[in-house]
């Protein structure tokens, strides 16, 4: 079997690849080990993040260190027997997220989220999947006035420097808006543009189904079986159909994209962040009209179909690891006391890993060392946001056309000797 281009990984951002790549005529097999959007894309808070202009960055306030240190936050969480593996990236990360740092990266870094939500407009009226989509924005929470100040403080700054708009919200405009949350609050911040998602795995599965009515497959296969034909100029990969020949191969593999680089002598410094949700009813009366960060806690409750979403912070672990769900344990224990959540609808917690770089910029773009090879992975928190641009840049990259935004910034050699 031949095709012009296979792009490894059915997430979020190999979907929206291999739907750009077909739009522009190439035969485009996807391969995953998986069904769509079932790893990485499948759990989280079903967000596109306008607003998230700044990448999530390491702590440099002792108070919060010290904090985190003692693990037992639901915002931070962290396994002893990593940690000597993680200290390099750990300690690189700590390097990027200093002020003048992160104020450099938050520039090159806001093009990609610029472009987001028109990006997936694109795709989500292509693939007829508006129902699963809200325009409405998402909230923070504020218990304190201290904390509620210090937000309002940094949304007029992002709102100046980046045309990120947000509505400041009283206690008594949180108490029309959700009626059933039942803890007092300080107030409140909308950040009105971005759009949530009342299903992100439906939204996968719609834009996957787009892409094969564009004549793309789907196709399991193991990524880790790719091998450069070195009498040829080209790529084979097994699938159980037999091997499958490309002279183009896109790894879109997320926190697995080491399974590929290395092996090809392609050293990166990726992490993981490992995340937990667990979608639950509410009791008689109750609604939750919004998407809702507890922002001093640090848990989100998101209003999706299946349920309400509990969704945890950041987990540093090794990618494989068993799941350690004590940071969901901790969340449900608060939100409960904050909003009136009724029985679990899963049978176990769901764990994901978000493939995070120290610079928290991702990796798109050619291999410097390979022919007909190419990057697109390490989008830590902003994966789902960033899926349809990333897919987008790289296509016409790949097709030599001028790309939508700048993707020198993201370079994989940034990270190669």
């Amino acid at each position: 079997m031949k095709t012009d281009v296979v792009v490894l990984g059915a997430g979020i951002v190999g979907i929206s690849a291999a739907i750009h790549l077909a739009r522009r005529g190439k035969s485009v097999v996807l391969l995953d080990r998986r069904g769509p959007g079932e790893e990485t894309s499948y759990g989280n808070a079903g967000l596109i993040q306008r607003e998230g202009v700044f990448p999530y960055g390491f702590p440099h306030d002792f108070g919060a260190l010290f904090r985190y240190a003692l693990n037992n936050t639901i915002d931070a969480s962290y396994h002893f027997r990593a940690l000597p593996g993680l200290v390099p990236f750990l300690a690189r990360y700590w390097w990027h997220s200093g002020f003048t740092q992160h104020q450099r990266i938050a520039h090159l870094y806001a093009p990609l989220i610029e472009n987001s939500i028109a990006e997936h407009q694109d795709l989500i009226e292509a693939s007829g999947a508006g129902d699963l989509i809200r325009k409405d924005g998402w909230m923070k929470v504020f218990r304190t006035e201290k904390e509620r100040d210090a937000a309002y403080k940094d949304a007029e700054k992002l709102s100046a420097g980046f045309g990120v708009n947000h509505q400041k919200l009283s206690t008594s405009e949180l108490k029309t808006i959700e009626p059933s949350i039942r803890v007092e609050l300080a107030g409140g911040l909308r950040w009105t543009d971005p759009w949530s998602i009342r299903d992100p795995h439906s939204l996968n599965k719609a834009y996957l189904t787009y892409f094969q009515s564009l004549g793309g497959r789907l196709v399991s296969g193991d990524a880790a079986t790719l091998e450069h034909i070195l009498e040829g100029a080209g790529w084979r990969v097994a699938t159980p159909e037999g091997p499958l020949e490309t002279r183009e191969v896109v790894v879109a593999l997320g926190p697995w994209a080491d399974t590929v680089t290395r092996k090809l002598g392609y050293h990166f410094p990726l992490a993981v962040k490992r995340g937990y949700h667990m979608h639950y009813g509410a009791q008689e009366g109750a609604t939750l009209n919004n998407w809702v960060l507890d922002a001093e806690k640090g848990y989100f409750l998101a209003p999706m179909l299946r349920g309400i979403r509990l969704t945890t912070g950041a987990e540093f672990a090794l990618r494989d690891a068993p799941k350690t769900p004590v940071q969901l344990t901790r969340a449900e224990r608060v939100a409960r006391e904050f909003f009136p959540l009724a029985e679990r609808r899963d049978e176990e917690p769901w764990m994901g890993a978000r493939p995070c770089t120290p610079d928290m910029m991702p990796i798109i773009g050619k291999a410097p060392r390979h022919e007909g090879l190419w990057f697109a992975f390490g989008h830590a928190h902003h994966g789902m946001t960033l899926g349809p641009v990333t897919g987008r840049a790289l296509a016409e990259a790949m097709t030599g056309e001028k790309t939508v935004i700048d993707i020198a910034p993201y370079r994989p050699e940034r990270f190669l000797a």
